[in-house]
This record gives C-alpha cells, sequence and structure tokens, in this order.
C-alpha cells in the first residue's frame, strides 16, 4: 500500500471542469434525447435511437451519485444542488437514497457481511438468484413512483410512519438485510427536503398528464429509460465483485480488494455499462477518494510500476462476460454440492 500511494499520490485533486464539463454535457444531451423520443413516432427507429441516446448519457449522468458519496464534505456543494434538480430528482434516485448508504459499504466490518447495502453473495445462492437481480429492475421504478407518490405523503400526515420508511424504504441497497441507521439532524433535514421535492415534481408530472397538458408517453418514455438505467446498473453491480464471501465473515483488506474487479476492456464499449471510473472497481476501494477521471491513469501506473508479483493484477478481469460466467459456474458448483448457503 505504501507503494502503490506513492505512485499515485498526485491523483487525488478532484476537476471541477471535469466533472461539470461530463455531467452537464451527458445530462443535457440525455433529456434533450427524452423530448425527442416522446415525440418521435411510437416504436419508430428514430424513437429507439432517441431512446438509447437518452438512456445511456441519463446513465452516467445518475452515476455521479457515486462520486457524490465520495467527495470531501463541504465540497462541490453547488455540483449536488444541481445534480439532483436535473437529474436525481427528475429520476427519483435523489442523492440522500445513495450517500452514507454507500459509505457503509466502504467500511471494513462492513463489506461483504450481510449488513453490507451492496453487496449479496451471489456465488453461494442458487444461479436463479443471478437472473432475478437484473430481471426484478423491470419492475422496480414502479415501487420508486410509490415510494414518493404514496408513502412519502402518508408518512408526513401520519409521522410515527417516517421512522420505518426511513430504515427499510430510503436506501438503494442490494442486501436484503441492510437497514438504515436513523439520520442525525442534517441528513433528516437534506432527506425531507429533497424527497418532498420528488413527491412534488412527480406529483405536478401526473397532474399535467392527467390535464392533457403533458401526453402520457412521457411516462412510457420515462419508465423504459429508468428500466434501462436500473438494469445497466444491476448488470455492473453483479461483476463489480466476486460475491462469494459468506455474510458472516468480516474480510481483511487484502480479501476485499481479491473480492473487487478490475474492467479496463474496451475504452470506447465498457464506460457504456460502467461509467464514471466505475470499472476500476478494485482500484476504487483501494483508493475510495481518487476522483472517476484519475482512476485510469492510477490503474495503467500501477500495473506498470508495481512488482509482477504483487496483489494488485490479480483483480483484473477481461470484460464483464468473463465475471458473469464465472459468477454462474460457481453458484451452479456450489448449490450442486450442497455448499451454498442460500437453499431459496
Amino acid at each position: 500500500m505504501a507503494e502503490a500511494k506513492r505512485i499515485v499520490h498526485d491523483l487525488f485533486e478532484p476537476d471541477p471542469l471535469i466533472y461539470w464539463a461530463d455531467f452537464l454535457f451527458h445530462d443535457i444531451l440525455g433529456w434533450t434525447a427524452f423530448v425527442l423520443a416522446v415525440r418521435a413516432p411510437l416504436y419508430s427507429i428514430y424513437q429507439v435511437l432517441t431512446l438509447t441516446v437518452s438512456a445511456l448519457c441519463l446513465y452516467r449522468a445518475v452515476l455521479f451519485v457515486h462520486e457524490l458519496s465520495h467527495l470531501k464534505k463541504g465540497t462541490f456543494q453547488v455540483f449536488h444542488f444541481v445534480w439532483n434538480l436535473i437529474c436525481g430528482i427528475p429520476l427519483t434516485l435523489p442523492s440522500f437514497m445513495y450517500i452514507r448508504v454507500h459509505t457503509d459499504h466502504h467500511k471494513q466490518k462492513i463489506y461483504g457481511t450481510r449488513h453490507d447495502p451492496e453487496y449479496f453473495p451471489f456465488a453461494l445462492a442458487k444461479p436463479y438468484r443471478i437472473l432475478m437481480f437484473p430481471l426484478s429492475m423491470l419492475i422496480a421504478p414502479v415501487f420508486f413512483l410509490l415510494r414518493f407518490l404514496v408513502a412519502a405523503p402518508v408518512s408526513f400526515l401520519i409521522p410515527p410512519l417516517r421512522k420505518p420508511l426511513w430504515i427499510y424504504g430510503t436506501s438503494l441497497a442490494v442486501g436484503g438485510d441492510y437497514r438504515r441507521p436513523l439520520p442525525d439532524p442534517r441528513e433528516k433535514w437534506l432527506g425531507f427536503v429533497q424527497e418532498s421535492a420528488t413527491m412534488v415534481w412527480l406529483g405536478t408530472c401526473f397532474f399535467l398528464m392527467a390535464r392533457g397538458f403533458l401526453p402520457w408517453k412521457v411516462l412510457g418514455v420515462w419508465y423504459f429509460m429508468a428500466v434501462f438505467i436500473l438494469v445497466a446498473n444491476a448488470l455492473r453491480s453483479l461483476v463489480a465483485h466476486c460475491d462469494r464471501n459468506p455474510p458472516d465473515h468480516v474480510m481483511t483488506f487484502e480479501e476485499q480488494f481479491l473480492d473487487s474487479t478490475d474492467i479496463p476492456g474496451n475504452p470506447l464499449l465498457t464506460p457504456l455499462w460502467a461509467p464514471v471510473g466505475l470499472r476500476y472497481h478494485a482500484t476504487h476501494h483501494v483508493f475510495p477518494g481518487m476522483p472517476y477521471h484519475s482512476l485510469g491513469k492510477a490503474h495503467r501506473r500501477l500495473m506498470m510500476e508495481l512488482p509482477a508479483d504483487s496483489l494488485y493484477p490479480r483483480a483484473l478481469r477481461k470484460n464483464m462476460w468473463s465475471v458473469l460466467r464465472q459468477l454462474w459456474k460457481e453458484s451452479s458448483e456450489n448449490s450442486r454440492s450442497g455448499q451454498g448457503i442460500f437453499k431459496v
């Protein structure tokens, strides 16, 4: 670690210009393509193309929330506000649903255990669980809509419901056993503001559609785009880690690194499904404070300068499909041998 830190010591300063230019370009292009998709003839090639552009751009834009969770407190505050305003809230993914939840994923005593919000040992479960994870995203947008259009206003009217809603319904979590800790006063206030803004945004959109000011096609295009983003992110999550750690085992730092993956892949295609530096996920777990635009450079330096027998190259994977095949193989073998810990 000392040698690795020396090699990348100059790569920890985030560049605001890169953040703003990257985010605004993809967000504006994504919403422009969204409007064009709504206006396009239904099921036309033009609509398919504009929908694809919209989904890919907004997928990249929304994953800047990962960066927001790692930036130093008190920095990029305007960026954070603008991200919520023109990306997070319109997509029903305000940042309070992710920030601090993701921080738990990086805590050594939590990572890979049953309390990790972003980890599930798919390699120790039945193979169908691997399929069900991305397929469940096909209906996930319904629950996001219900979360903000029904659960939120009901909890405002019945205050005792606020606590269970926060614990069980305020986290973008993979692990089913995750229970979000109660918020501190600042987190509670930010959550209230973002939740209220999302509720008002959705309520306004549905009112405008019901009154005929907006076509109902807006909802269909939004739903498709949301499904695309969630499915793509689910597939990315499946290959970000090896997912073979038993829920009660606390891994060492080395075990955590080797349980993560770096998939540099094709420089044009891989960032489409693993944008904002997330194809260097193992490197990110070693240096969680490193900005996304430095991870590729850090990876190349470490591959060149660290000894060939170091742990670092062992996290390297060829592509998404090789990781998925390995995960499926391990899940199948563990299920046949009875070593899997999840029988259902």
